[in-house]
């Protein structure tokens, strides 16, 4: 990734073309979408399109879920099999300095607040899991609920047994299987 958040025209086409690919070998998560109008507004929108080399970077495999009508934007989601490679973090900045020990590198929100993307809610995380099956062997951190996380729990899910789980866990933990999966509107 380029600094201040922008690409080379290079980079930048080598992103539209890996995009484009994504997008045409899952024409089923976003029926209805024609490519032409999303790299139009990914063109027009450099920053967007550095934060989702951001994704691509780092496994997140975006790819486009859908179109809200109402503000005109196509929305992205990470879309791989398994939790992206950004794993192995704690909820949020709060939750990173109340460890006294074994601290993990980051936390999901600021790694997400970086990116310039937000984490799946609960009900993105399982229209997602409309589309295909999404961590069979791994789990996401998810936006959290405010009445969860102040009392200094965090939740996530998976996918086991073909059912889609949510879950609790204290905010500073962290394991090497859990990241968090994306949304990025363009």
């Amino acid at each position: 990734m380029s600094s201040k958040n922008q690409l080379s025209h290079d980079q930048s086409q080598e992103l539209l073309k890996v995009l484009k690919s994504r997008f045409e070998k899952n024409m089923v998560r976003h029926e209805g979408i024609s490519w032409d109008k999303v790299q139009e507004k990914l063109e027009a929108n450099t920053n967007k399109l550095w934060s989702l080399d951001a994704l691509e970077e780092t496994g997140g495999e975006p790819d486009v879920v859908g179109f809200d009508a109402k503000t005109g934007e196509y929305i992205f989601y990470d879309c791989s099999p398994e939790s992206p490679k950004r794993r192995s973090l704690c909820y949020d900045r709060a939750a990173l300095e109340s460890r006294k020990e074994h601290k993990p590198k980051d936390s999901a929100l600021d790694v997400a607040a970086a990116m310039g993307v937000e984490i799946l809610t609960e009900e993105q995380y399982r229209e997602l899991q409309t589309l295909g099956k999404f961590d069979t062997k791994t789990s996401s951190w998810v936006k959290t609920p405010d009445n969860i996380r102040q009392l200094g729990g965090a939740v996530f899910c998976d996918r086991r047994y073909d059912t889609v789980f949510l879950y609790h866990n204290g905010a500073e933990s962290y394991y090497a299987a859990r990241g968090f999966r994306a949304s990025l509107r363009v």
